[in-house]
């Protein structure tokens, strides 16, 4: 190169407007994990989002956030954990139950972590207490496990002079084993026997269900688990195939002609962890963050979905529901 075109080169560099050469402010990166899929946590989605606004941030626009998505995979929260943590997101969100957040505090000890799981994050070992959490991880517990054994109880009133039912879980799911010991030792009490039966397939769904239906089981209960959730058209669609009652976890089922639910709105949990993402990205610290539960349990009960199975609804259920679909 001659050395006039060399000055010339050089100068239109120095010359360039200082707003050329400024580095914009990274916009900050949210990482949201989840086991389903968002075409099956829409509902939730658009609740975090309201979170996450009423906090101030807008995807797009002062936010960004990076999904990853396991499509009912529980051995896939691992790698995808890794990979939003090597991406060096400024907050994970981890959501659809305990092996994701499990997956998320195995992948990062340093990156603020909010979790969403059905259980007790302490015997979890997620966090050292709920008030003070420490570490790098906070969140929400649905208190799915302590509503198990009310769940039964709800199948007892539908239908009183019943001897057998059913409690349908995720072997994958590390609270099985607490909530299949809870239910027995309230059937226990109750007088009456619970047959587990455990799907973490389609085709284990299939078995499952005929299982119960063969031992004649009054009504069957489902665990609160990501899996399940994912598969509730599915599983409704069983329920009313074999003809037998199903007292689900969340309003989600009956909303999609399950017989009556029994649990926590898990929509505001995410609404939650979206507000907590952004008082995060604010500077708090999931340390100074106090785990919350869930206050609020809803009876919810499809009278229409009653009338198909022709089963009636006792009226001291019926006043007791928050919502009553006719």
């Amino acid at each position: 190169m001659k050395r006039r075109q060399f000055i010339t080169l050089l100068g239109g560099t120095v010359a360039w407007p200082p707003t050329a050469r400024a580095q914009q402010p990274q916009m900050p990166v949210i990482g949201f994990l989840n086991n389903t899929s968002p075409e099956i946590r829409r509902v939730e989605l658009a609740a975090f989002h309201r979170g996450l606004n009423e906090a101030g941030y807008f995807e797009g626009q002062n936010v960004r956030i990076e999904y990853r998505w396991g499509q009912g995979q529980y051995d896939r929260m691992p790698a995808l954990a890794r990979d939003l943590a090597q991406a060096s997101v400024s907050v994970l969100v981890a959501t659809g139950g305990e092996q994701v957040a499990l997956a998320a505090k195995a992948a990062t000890a340093t990156i603020p972590t909010v979790f969403i799981i059905a259980g007790d994050p302490v015997r979890m070992g997620l966090v050292a207490s709920l008030n003070r959490p420490a570490g790098n991880i906070t969140g929400f517990s649905l208190l799915d496990t302590l509503t198990e054994a009310k769940r039964l109880e709800v199948a007892h009133e539908l239908v009183p002079g019943a001897s057998l039912f059913a409690c349908l879980v995720n072997p994958n799911n590390p609270i099985t084993e607490s909530v299949t010991r809870d239910l027995q030792a309230a059937a226990d009490t109750l007088g009456r026997k619970l047959l587990v039966v455990g799907a973490s397939t389609g085709h284990g769904l299939d078995a499952a269900f005929a299982n119960a239906a063969q031992q004649r089981a009054a009504a069957i209960l489902l665990e609160g688990d990501g899996f399940l959730f994912g598969e509730r058209n599915r599983i409704v669609a069983l329920a009313a195939h074999h003809a037998v009652p199903a007292i689900y976890s969340q309003r989600e089922y009956v909303m999609a002609g399950g017989l009556m639910s029994y649990g926590s709105n898990i929509a505001d949990a995410y609404r939650n962890a979206g507000m907590y993402s952004g008082k995060i990205l604010k500077g708090a610290k999931p340390a100074d963050l106090p785990v919350q539960q869930a206050t609020k349990v809803e009876l919810i009960i499809n009278l229409k979905t009653a009338r198909a199975l022709g089963l009636g609804v006792p009226p001291i259920l019926l006043a007791r529901a928050d919502e009553v679909i006719e």
